[in-house]
């Protein structure tokens, strides 16, 4: 079968927001969607059973994780990713492009490529086009990513130019490596930082190639949202209207269904399980911090609206409890209330293009998470865990 088929059933009235739905090798997922993240071939403390529990259809992985352990090679032994990880619904991995940008201290950039410095073990491990392509082949994801320069925020007009230049440049190498088009699909990646010339030139180069999908990267490295906002609006809706389109690493609520109503249809961010393991919730009233002294005598759950395993069996009271006490159960039930939160979310939005009322639900969710601090929000600087793995 061909690697991927994308249909829009519906496009709302009042903005550029698409519902439908992704057919790949390993099943479908319907879109908008949002991918839990699973760096190394594991959504932390979810075993394959709970993460489809959340309602997730698609997860992704990350491939310069997966090269330093276990290797790719190990991982096509075992049949590929989706064997070795007891995952049969579809996959996305990342080419480790965003690596080049938060592990700017480990690496060095070549015209070629990047020579990181294992930030587990110190040794030389070379990132280039062919290589990242032959490791995802063997991986086996429904969806791979070219490799690319994602641009630290804030970055020069020169410097950010040369890292277009060469993502252009590599990904046309990826392209011409990629052994498996009938099984796996190959995404580009829009670079330019807030440079809109930059922009559009990467767009055009990378829409001339004609891959199956495009992604707008560089666009969660640190910029305040109101910068990312208008990139959003004006470049996504220049990009092929019959393919599908991915905003790398960007996870807000508010984020979210704004970048929607511009065209996107494809979302990833460690937001849900990592500030799981924070004792941050997601609710549909706003967030909920689960220390709090508040907590201790409510017996109710979580979110009263919400139907995950977690809402459904334990109270606020017991998974406060279960972090005051440093039980390993808490961060699990929470990350998994999280990814059903973000769940619910996109399937609220699809319901909401297809009754053509996506700007209703904007208000509705600005009015809720506009203002509201994301703990442990990738932009935010206090964020200490630079190659994002989760």
């Amino acid at each position: 079968m061909s690697a991927l088929k994308f249909t829009i059933s519906h496009i709302d009235t009042s903005t550029q927001a698409r519902a439908g739905r992704i057919t790949t090798p390993h099943g479908v997922f319907d879109t908008p969607a949002f991918m839990p993240v699973g760096t190394r071939a594991s959504v932390k403390g979810l075993v394959p059973d709970l993460l489809a529990g959340t309602g997730a259809q698609i997860m992704l992985s990350n491939t310069y994780h997966l090269v330093l352990r276990p290797g790719a090679d190990v991982v096509a032994a075992a049949g590929g990713l989706h064997k070795f990880m007891n995952w049969h619904k579809p996959i996305l991995t990342d080419s480790g492009g965003f690596q080049v940008f938060s592990l700017a201290s480990l690496r060095r950039i070549d015209e070629d490529g990047v020579t990181f410095s294992s930030h587990v073990d110190g040794q030389l491990i070379r990132f280039d086009p062919v290589s990242v392509i032959e490791s995802e082949n063997k991986l086996g994801a429904d969806i791979i990513m070219v490799f690319d320069e994602c641009s630290p925020w804030p970055v020069g007009f020169s410097e950010a130019k040369v890292a277009v230049e060469r993502t252009i440049r590599w990904a046309g190498e990826c392209r011409q490596a990629h052994q498996r088009p009938d099984d796996q699909a190959l995404f580009a990646i829009v670079q330019g930082s807030m440079y809109p010339e930059l922009r559009q030139y990467c767009l055009d180069r990378l829409v001339e190639m004609d891959f199956p999908g495009y992604a707008m990267g560089g666009l969660s490295v640190g910029e305040p949202p109101e910068k990312r906002k208008p990139i959003v609006d004006e470049f996504v809706p220049k990009l092929p209207q019959d393919k599908p389109r991915y905003l790398m690493g960007v996870g807000r609520p508010v984020d979210l269904v704004e970048s929607v109503a511009a065209g996107i249809d494809m979302f990833d961010c460690v937001l849900p399980t990592r500030n799981g393991r924070n004792a941050y919730a997601f609710t549909t009233n706003g967030p909920m911090r689960l220390r709090n002294e508040k907590y201790k005598l409510d017996f109710t759950p979580i979110d009263e609206k919400c139907q995950c395993y977690c809402c459904r069996n334990f109270t606020r009271a017991y998974i406060r409890h279960l972090f005051l006490v440093n039980e390993m159960l808490g961060p699990i039930l929470l990350s998994i209330h999280n990814i059903a939160f973000f769940q619910d979310f996109m399937r609220e939005i699809r319901l909401a293009i297809c009754e053509n009322r996506l700007n209703s639900l904007i208000e509705q969710v600005k009015s809720v998470w506009e203002g509201q601090e994301i703990v442990a929000d990738q932009n935010n600087k206090g964020n200490n865990n630079k190659t994002t793995q989760d």
